[in-house]
């Protein structure tokens, strides 16, 4: 038996997962007396209940290996679904230099990831990333640095409220994976959330629907600032589908779609200014 797979035996037999332990031993190679009380310490933090993500400092989001700690909300594969969409109909309308606004950017995972596969497309796009956590602009700064993307601006907001007014008619895609969790909803919910930061997850309740808050103003604001047939998505909770289209139609948005996500559960509102 070599020596990572003694290691993997090892955390194994400690109680995680075969499939986690590969993923320690492997972050931790090749072996040596520091590596290995290191990956023994983080085997231990992931034991305790601590996401994998934030015990790795790393996760891959489609074309992007994002840095991540408990700063950050951990990226999930719906968002990269929101990602695909927002290329899809960039590319679509054939926009050469769009202006992305990310609301909420947590990591940076939607805004970056968006710009490194327009880059590839040739597309050189720049990007506004907006939180109103001074920590997650930090993480934000930090991955775009890591993938040499540098048309990347960072606003400390809540929402829209200190966003510079020139942008007002100029920009070409709003994303947002705003939070949208009810507070009686995430009590019911899977304890190792509670890593995470509370404040990118629960929203308040809005017009009888739970945890809508944030959704709604993020819907009832953005058409101000889209270039006319520019665009929104919005990721949303499953059961806010009815209240989001209701509400892009009260903001005069046009062309109003709301997507399931791969799980079949409604998730992405779509409008066009």
């Amino acid at each position: 038996m070599d020596a990572n797979s003694h290691l993997v035996s090892e955390l194994i037999d400690a109680g995680l997962n075969r499939r986690e332990a590969r993923w320690l031993v492997e972050e931790f190679s090749p072996p040596s007396e520091e590596s290995i009380v290191a990956m023994r310490a983080a085997a231990q933090r992931r034991l305790n209940g601590e996401p994998m993500q934030y015990v790795l400092g790393h996760w891959p989001f489609r074309t992007l290996d994002l840095d991540l700690d408990a700063r950050v909300l951990i990226p999930r594969p719906e968002t990269e679904e929101l990602v695909g969409l927002a290329l899809e109909e960039l590319v679509k309308r054939n926009v050469p230099e769009p202006l992305i606004l990310d609301l909420g950017c947590g990591s940076g995972a939607i805004g970056l990831a968006l710009l490194f596969e327009l880059r590839q497309l040739g597309v050189h796009g720049s990007l506004v990333a907006l939180d109103a956590s001074r920590d997650a602009l930090e993480v934000t700064r930090a991955n775009a640095t890591k993938h040499g993307l540098d048309s990347v601006t960072t606003v400390h907001s809540s929402w829209f409220e200190d966003l510079d007014r020139s942008l007002l008619g100029r920009v070409d895609l709003i994303v947002a994976n705003p939070p949208y969790v009810g507070a009686a909803e995430f009590a019911t919910l899977d304890p190792v959330l509670g890593y995470e930061p509370l404040s990118a997850l629960v929203a308040r309740d809005s017009a009888h629907v739970e945890g809508f808050h944030d959704v709604e103003v993020i819907i009832g604001q953005s058409c101000p600032w889209l270039v006319a047939n520019g665009l929104l998505i919005c990721e949303h909770g499953n059961m806010h589908r009815s209240a989001a289209l209701h509400a892009a139609r009260s903001a005069m948005f046009v062309d109003v779609r709301d997507l399931d996500d791969m799980f079949g559960n409604p998730r992405f509102l779509v409008a066009r200014r």
